[in-house]
């Protein structure tokens, strides 16, 4: 199988209809959801209907766009994996956010060669937001081009970051950092997405991003969204493990050596 650099942007523009598509149904189905509705995976671990259901749909749609490609799905280990082409899916990032009516949640899919991720597309359902992206392309957002923030300094910063909700061994070190960039930033916000958090790294809105104990669904879209938007990416080593790694700092560049210096140094305590 190859795709060569036009089909390329062809099939991200089409994932990204799919992912509107879909993300109509989720945003649809907000308000139907009860607590009967709601199965727990794990500890604080939460899927529904609308997830199982919306994860079919993007695997039956994206199957026909890309006849051979496998899949790295959230809710299901069911389908097979691909030699060369995976789509690396999670088709309501933000579950715990959807069942408590708080109105943030995404879809993020990414297209990986090997383990290389060649397209992304990331659907924020509330405000209609699609974010998208492709190997030697330019990252988008509603057609528009986007890029990393200017911030120079961490003191000029606004963070995101996410609560662990079943890794707690690196508690204390997490909550050290975070006393210290409440003192050294203009604050942390806590969205409750990772996809929606790199995205807006990706269009300026955070200037960086920390967070471990994410999956690979979690990160590898929005991970490929802020590097083509300019910024840089890695794991709490400083390497590129951060896609299957759970562990993930990225950054415009102008902060990302003092960012990434602060988070190694706190972690490897």
């Amino acid at each position: 199988m190859k795709i060569h650099k036009m089909n390329l942007e062809l099939l991200t523009k089409q994932v990204s209809n799919l992912s509107r598509a879909v993300g109509r149904y989720i945003k649809n189905e907000y308000r139907n959801i009860t607590p009967g509705h709601i199965e727990t995976k794990g500890k604080n671990s939460f899927v529904t209907y609308v997830d199982r259901n919306a994860e079919s749909r993007l695997v039956k749609e994206l199957g026909k766009l890309l006849p051979g490609a496998g899949f790295i799905a959230e809710e299901s280990d069911k389908y097979p994996r691909g030699n060369e082409y995976n789509w690396c899916i999670d088709p309501l990032d933000g579950t715990t956010n959807y069942i408590h009516g708080i109105p943030l949640f995404s879809i993020s899919i990414a297209l990986l060669r090997k383990d290389r991720v060649v397209s992304s597309v990331i659907f924020e359902a509330n405000h209609q937001e699609c974010f998208y992206t492709w190997e030697a392309g330019k990252a988008f957002l509603n057609g528009h081009e986007i890029h990393v923030s200017g911030a120079g300094t961490l003191e000029q910063s606004l963070l995101a970051t996410g609560f662990p909700y079943q890794d707690y061994d690196k508690m204390d070190e997490y909550i050290h950092l975070f006393k210290e960039f409440m003192k050294r930033t203009r604050g942390l916000r806590r969205m409750g997405s990772a996809a929606v958090d790199l995205a807006y790294v990706a269009c300026g809105r955070f200037d960086g991003f920390y967070e471990y104990g994410l999956n690979s669904w979690d990160v590898a879209a929005g991970s490929f969204l802020v590097e083509q938007a300019g910024g840089i990416v890695c794991d709490f080593s400083g390497a590129k493990n951060y896609i299957y790694g759970k562990e993930i700092i990225a950054s415009n560049p102008l902060i990302f050596e003092e960012f990434k210096k602060s988070v190694i140094h706190s972690f490897q305590k």
